[in-house]
């Protein structure tokens, strides 16, 4: 058995205390590693700079450590266990990394857990200890782990079968807030860190539907033996999947509240409950349907795959879905989420330069390391795959005349790959599509994965009754999603727009993007410039698209901006915008039968 024990040291300076003891340690010296990078989060992150100290010991004495490279270190050989006492800075707060504080501890298993090296797949227990003080004592603890000792919520002592499973089970604690429910007899528990105001019943009760959708999709009985919600309450947004737990963060004005109406769905809370889906569905689709590149897992160094388009396409089409076939939220608030999707996609000119094989391939070093030519540059796995997802569905239904779908792949690719542990191959889910379809799909599959040309999207959707429109934007704000006809422009004309993304700065709008053949770029305007002025008159990020909207096509229009500390002056004339973004409508304003059989499942 190897054994961890961690504890919170000094929450006010953000350090960890662990101590990793190997009985029997290798003949001819102990190895200790830690990952480069985690599951679900591909960039390399280099979690051992956050170790600020290490020794080791053979009983009382003392044993010399060599460090072998940035991540790896090697004790001589010793007769008897080995104890490696080492300290852990925890500043980071996100959903990938550790963090401590007097308010709350939170740590992933690769940011503190080294590897005794030879013993991976060894089992592990882990005692994990309250900080010391009066302070700490209303404090609880939340994980996925298999617990030994200790009470419910409480520190103790627990389990993993291995190595890998220490590693994809996160641990939040702190006096956070907690509820619980069943989904398909499944134990679910949803823990809150962070002050908030949200209805933790109200959570429950919509959880649940999501939770039992997917299950029923891939079949019952669900792969794990009870689930974790944990989310931090704070500015931030994003998650991360576990085999049996996902940690998420969300502004607090995302989370449902009792004042709410009681089938209320604010876009906030809409946008936490598709985070909330989209982690719960890797539960299989990619915890367990992996790449064959995946299995296992090498966190030493970079591992490519170009199949994230499947694994992150497939699920961000699923997550929203998915609140519409539960009843969460209307179709034609699903479809205004699918054009936003659209809008995302085709707003860029990055997906007429990458695939979106290329883009999966390439997330280490350019999806994952965005700079602010992303969009003029490439292309979205995550928001192009959603897309492809969306025509394969599609397609899949109009070959076989909607006796099979998405779901009969995915349920297949559950069978074949996650049941089994068995990887998918890099050219594996065609020959699965083809077996569902019944037909040969290599067109639609050298379109939508090698070539960057757009899919065939309106006509499929024409087919469910769904229109695909296409408006300029209306503004720098402007997501998509809506039919839009925003007041104030100039009658008769087209909206302009200075073709940047904007974001508020204290001394106006700074451009974060500054989209190819946009009015901006053409005239040298560049991402980081902060325009101050449009034709002398003082502007911000809340006043520009107000500014440009008494201007019509053809103008032309002076922009003072910063670039650093040095004032320039551009000549911009003014275009109208493109109609890259996208809204949704129903032919007369209802799902027809088609519509039905796709959006809700219904036959």
């Amino acid at each position: 058995m190897i054994h961890y024990r961690i504890r919170p040291l000094r929450p006010e300076a953000h350090l960890f205390q662990v101590t990793l003891t190997v009985a029997e340690p290798t003949p001819e010296g102990q190895g200790l590693t830690l990952p480069a990078w985690i599951p679900g989060s591909y960039m390399i992150r280099d979690f051992a700079r956050h170790i600020v100290s290490l020794e080791a010991r053979a009983g009382d004495r003392p044993l010399d450590v060599a460090k072998i490279d940035k991540q790896t270190w090697q004790l001589p050989p010793v007769d008897g266990p080995v104890t490696v006492d080492y300290q852990v800075y925890a500043w980071d707060l996100s959903v990938r990394g550790a963090h401590l504080d007097t308010t709350h501890g939170y740590f992933n298993g690769p940011c503190v857990f080294l590897a005794a090296m030879g013993f991976e797949d060894q089992p592990c227990e882990v005692d994990i200890e309250a900080p010391v003080g009066a302070a700490y004592g209303t404090w609880k603890l939340a994980t996925g782990l298999e617990r030994v000792s200790g009470p419910e919520l409480g520190f103790g002592r627990f389990r993993a079968e291995d190595h890998d499973a220490l590693l994809d089970h996160p641990v939040e604690m702190g006096d956070f807030d907690h509820a619980e429910f069943e989904a398909c007899g499944v134990p679910h528990q949803v823990v809150l860190s962070g002050r908030h105001r949200a209805d933790m019943a109200r959570l429950c009760r919509d959880l649940r539907p999501i939770c039992e959708h997917h299950i029923k999709l891939f079949g019952e009985p669900a792969p794990m033996k009870r689930y974790l919600f944990m989310t931090l309450v704070t500015n931030g947004y994003g998650g991360l999947e576990h085999r049996n737990s996902t940690s998420l963060m969300s502004p607090r004005t995302d989370l449902p509240l009792r004042t709410d109406a009681p089938n209320e769905v604010r876009d906030g809370y809409r946008s936490y409950l598709g985070l909330c889906s989209h982690e719960y569905f890797h539960t299989w689709n990619v915890k367990r349907i992996k790449p064959e590149a995946f299995t296992p897992f090498d966190l030493r160094g970079e591992v490519h795959t170009e199949l994230l388009w499947a694994f992150e396409g497939i699920t961000s089409y699923y997550d929203d879905l998915s609140l519409a076939r539960t009843g969460l939220i209307s179709p034609q608030s699903y479809l205004e989420l699918l054009g936003q999707t659209l809008t995302r996609v085709y707003r860029g000119q990055g997906r007429f330069k990458q695939t979106v094989t290329e883009s999966s391939f390439d997330a280490w070093t350019r999806f994952y390391q965005q700079d602010e030519n992303a969009p003029n540059a490439i292309v979205s796995y995550y928001a192009k795959g959603a897309l492809i997802a969306l025509a394969l569905d599609l397609t899949l239904r109009r070959e076989t005349n909607d006796e099979k779908s998405l779901d009969d792949l995915m349920r297949l690719l559950w069978q074949r790959h996650g049941q089994t542990g068995q990887g998918v191959p890099e050219q594996g889910i065609r020959p699965l599509a083809e077996e569902v379809a019944g037909t040969d799909l290599g067109d639609f599959f050298d379109l939508a994965l090698y070539r960057t040309e757009d899919l065939p999207l309106e006509e499929l959707l024409a087919e469910r009754g769904v229109t695909l429109n296409w408006r300029p934007a209306e503004g720098h704000g402007d997501n998509g999603g809506k039919q839009g006809g925003k007041p104030g422009g100039k009658a008769g004309h087209a909206p302009v727009h200075l073709g940047v993304r904007v974001a508020a700065d204290p001394g106006g709008a700074r451009v974060q993007v500054a989209y190819e053949q946009g009015a901006a770029m053409a005239a040298g305007l560049s991402a980081g410039d902060v325009i101050i002025a449009v034709d002398g008159i003082k502007v911000d990020a809340a006043s520009l698209d107000t500014m440009l909207a008494g201007y019509s096509e053809g103008e032309r229009v002076e922009v003072h901006a910063f670039r650093r500390d040095e004032l320039m002056r551009f000549t911009v004339d003014l275009a109208p915008s493109e109609p890259t973004t996208a809204w949704l409508s129903l032919d007369g304003d209802v799902l027809n039968d088609k519509g039905r059989a796709w959006l809700l499942n219904r036959r």
